[in-house]
């Protein structure tokens, strides 16, 4: 089974994963498709309200902030991590909560 979806005049079929009992949701993963990531990059960008920097949590929206980055010239974008690594200095973390993802996660920039 899959589910329909148009985004911003692109059509792409999503297959359905099933959450629960009583939930499913169409998996929309742009990894690999690079004509989705380029054109949603573009449709966001024109209407993204003026911003000072592109942030990203890792890691499936990687590749959309960096062609988001790349077609606005901006000249760094940013990945909001699942943890610290040893080159990050001056850190700081929110908690968050996923959908898709079972318990608490953090996002570390």
């Amino acid at each position: 089974m899959t589910y329909e979806m148009d985004i911003a005049g692109l059509k792409r079929d999503l297959p359905l994963c099933k959450l629960n009992e009583n939930l499913c949701i169409g998996a929309f993963v742009m990894f690999g498709d690079v004509e989705l990531t380029v054109h949603c990059a573009a449709e966001l960008l024109k209407r993204a309200p003026e911003y000072d920097y592109i942030i990203a949590p890792e890691a499936k929206a990687i590749p959309l902030g960096y062609e988001m980055a790349r077609q606005s010239a901006a000249e760094r974008y940013f990945v909001a991590r699942k943890g610290a690594k040893a080159y990050m200095q001056g850190t700081f973390e929110v908690t968050v909560k996923s959908i898709t993802t079972m318990g608490v996660q953090r996002l570390v920039m």
